[in-house]
């Protein structure tokens, strides 16, 4: 921690939001790298509207101990009412930025469900990812839902850590070449995408790196060499509810993690007791605790056709 501090202002910090929460942390913590600062924007999407009570705790994450999970946890997807999010209602082809956080604190992840130019959903199936910055592969199981439609996606880009809404996903609808930022597409990106048989991508306006969420999120086009990490869904058909249960230890950790099983801190909702393992909810049932909100981050394309 820096020396000197400043008052927090929180007059300031409630007019100005996030912005003035990041230069604070930049002046008073330390110098927030690309991965430490998507951390933050991903513990303020985790919060919602954040209060100044909530602000000031969180800076201490900024320079923690890493904690280390032996498991990956099984979380329920919910939404800000605490009620589990249900397969048949995650729209298929949103442009709203949607995320989650799994398996740490900050570790935001989108989740989507995929379809074609109609917005019928399409099934994701099993394929091998490339990862180029060493040529090794690993298996991505494909999409859950009563269509294996959705996926899950680390919200982080893999080349230096930018986060939403400059790293978003484009559905069918803006799948196009051109664009203004933040929603500028490469023709490069394009190309990439329709030769790999993708009708949408995930974008990095940041550098340029493209993913293709059809096939695993492989990389596209660069910077990156390192596909967007991807996290395990269930989907209980009895229920119909969606949980987050494991990420593939074969494929790159999120950036700035040593490992997907080690980060800045645990899930809020986590139980140590328990460590979350497996527990399907019956359908009504709120969770206690092992959760995870799904959140929007906005919608980019929301001032177009």
């Amino acid at each position: 921690m820096r020396h000197g501090k400043e008052k927090f202002d929180e007059k300031k910090f409630v007019k100005v939001g996030r912005d003035y929460l990041y230069n604070y942390a930049e002046n008073n913590v330390e110098p927030l790298s690309p991965g430490r600062r998507a951390f933050l924007k991903g513990v303020l999407i985790g919060v919602g509207v954040v209060t100044v009570a909530s602000a000031l705790p969180i800076l201490s994450v900024l320079n923690p101990q890493e904690v280390q999970l032996k498991n990956f946890p099984w979380i329920i997807i919910v939404d800000s009412n605490g009620t589990p999010i249900k397969a048949s209602s995650v729209p298929i082809n949103d442009p709203t930025i949607m995320l989650f956080q799994y398996p740490m604190l900050g570790d935001i992840t989108f989740l989507l469900n995929m379809g074609d130019e109609n917005n019928n959903p399409v099934s994701i199936p099993p394929t091998k990812v490339l990862i180029p910055q060493n040529g090794a592969t690993y298996d991505f199981p494909g999409g859950v839902g009563p269509f294996k439609s959705i996926v899950a996606y680390s919200a982080i880009c893999q080349h230096l850590g930018c986060a939403p809404p400059e790293i978003h996903f484009y559905p069918p609808k803006y799948f196009s070449p051109g664009g203004n930022v933040p929603n500028y597409l490469p023709s490069e990106a394009y190309q990439a995408a329709l030769s790999a048989g993708a009708k949408s991508v995930i974008h990095c306006d940041c550098h340029g790196s493209t993913y293709d969420p059809w096939h695993g999120a492989g990389v596209l086009t660069g910077p990156t060499v390192r596909p967007l990490p991807y996290v395990q869904l269930y989907w209980d058909s009895n229920t119909d509810y969606i949980y987050a249960v494991s990420m593939n230890t074969k494929a790159p950790p999120i950036i700035d993690h040593p490992s997907d099983l080690e980060g800045a801190a645990y899930l809020d909702s986590y139980n140590k007791q328990t460590e979350c393992g497996k527990l399907l909810l019956n359908k009504g049932e709120k969770p206690s605790d092992c959760y995870t909100q799904l959140q929007s981050d906005g919608n980019t394309f929301s001032g177009g056709s």
